[in-house]
């Protein structure tokens, strides 16, 4: 199931500076955290869907470089951000 427009609105609005500030890295990790959320929930159901375990590597993946890049710039907000969303170091 994909991310709604409610639902990316409620995103941006709790992790930007503004409601239309999807630039910010924090609104891009938790975009696409709910999106591998989605897509795990799918793999779950629908083991052989390679196209969508392809798709869930590249997102895992996005999201591991903009966490990197976040670590390195201001790390308060790294620490913040995987405290908020429940994710692992």
């Amino acid at each position: 199931m994909a991310v709604t427009k409610i639902e990316k609105a409620e995103l941006v609005k709790k992790f930007g500076a503004t409601e239309k500030d999807t630039g910010n890295v924090r609104v891009q990790v938790a975009l696409l955290t709910k999106r591998i959320q989605a897509l795990t929930a799918h793999l779950k159901a629908n083991d052989k869907d390679h196209t969508a375990r392809r798709s869930l590597l590249v997102l895992v993946g996005q999201r591991k470089s903009l966490l990197t890049y976040l670590e390195k710039q201001n790390r308060d907000a790294y620490l913040e951000l995987i405290r908020e969303l429940g994710l692992r170091k």
